[in-house]
């Protein structure tokens, strides 16, 4: 499966932005998708993370009850919803992907090198 972020940009602190991940070639019927981010200078971090089977969720200490994320019924769509944004929520956003049986969800979020095929990421820059 093919990857594709979209809904970066700038925001204020205190705003919201939705982020996209759109599923080309298949869909993520069967993946896990999880959002990452990396800041200038410092390690891939995981963000969320979401199994297609279930729609269980998973979200990194640092954005637990800011963030959501969702799929459409359709599971070609991945969706990042981010609310009361920090100046250090500033980071090129990846989606990734990666067949869900072959994790164990909840001991993923924090390894994205488990993850095959990732998105070309987007840029969110939160200025205060």
């Amino acid at each position: 499966v093919q990857l594709v972020e979209s809904g970066g940009g700038l925001v204020q602190a205190g705003g919201s932005l939705r982020l996209s991940c759109a599923a080309s070639g298949s869909t993520f019927d069967g993946y896990a998708i999880g959002w990452f981010r990396q800041a200038p200078g410092k390690e891939r971090e995981g963000v969320s993370l979401i199994g297609s089977a279930h729609g269980s969720t998973y979200y990194g200490d640092s954005v637990k009850g800011r963030f959501t994320t969702s799929m459409n019924n359709a599971k070609n769509m991945v969706y990042l919803q981010m609310e009361s944004l920090k100046p250090e929520d500033t980071a090129v956003y990846y989606c990734a992907a990666e067949v869900e049986e072959y994790l164990w969800l909840p001991g993923t979020l924090n390894l994205p090198r488990l993850f095959g095929s990732w998105g070309q990421g987007t840029q969110v820059i939160v200025f205060s």
